[in-house]
């Protein structure tokens, strides 16, 4: 399963709302047997997230501890290496799905999992993958209640 950015950032969050959710998740996976994996752009994204000023919307960490952050992430999730396959995919996603703008990004995550044979992302934000078919969107909370095997919210 492939953990999209903001999952990964929000481990590194203690004091954020999804902080428990997102680490809860992650210790499923493990329990399950479930290999996390993340792509290069993940990590990208994280540390210009985490190394961005607290103003401008960042964690405000130093490189310093954005590199530890990034290490303790690595050390439990696989890091998938990009591949040549991954932009002729991405190209035809954005063609096929019409997709302009900032989901380009989300785009190419969905065409690295592709080349990587996977199926299935863990996200807080689902709505940026549902437009893309073979795609399944897990979210932390119901990844959390299925693995528990009951339904917390009866449903």
């Amino acid at each position: 399963m492939l953990l999209d950015t903001n999952i990964l950032l929000r481990t590194i969050q203690p004091a954020h709302p999804h902080h428990v959710l997102a680490t809860d998740a992650a210790a499923k996976l493990r329990w399950l047997g479930i290999v996390a994996q993340v792509r290069p752009q993940n990590i990208v994204e994280l540390w210009a997230v985490a190394t961005r000023p607290a103003a401008q919307n960042g964690l405000g960490l130093s490189p310093e501890r954005a590199a530890t952050e990034v290490g303790k992430l690595l050390y439990f999730c696989k890091l998938l290496p990009d591949n040549p396959r991954i932009h002729p995919i991405w190209e035809s996603l954005v063609v096929e799905h019409r997709v302009s703008g900032k989901p380009t990004h989300d785009a190419r995550i969905v065409a690295a999992m592709k080349s990587h044979g996977l199926t299935n992302i863990l996200t807080f934000n689902g709505a940026d993958f549902t437009r893309f078919p073979g795609i399944t969107v897990v979210h932390p909370s119901d990844l959390v209640r299925k693995s528990l095997g009951y339904d917390i919210l009866g449903k």
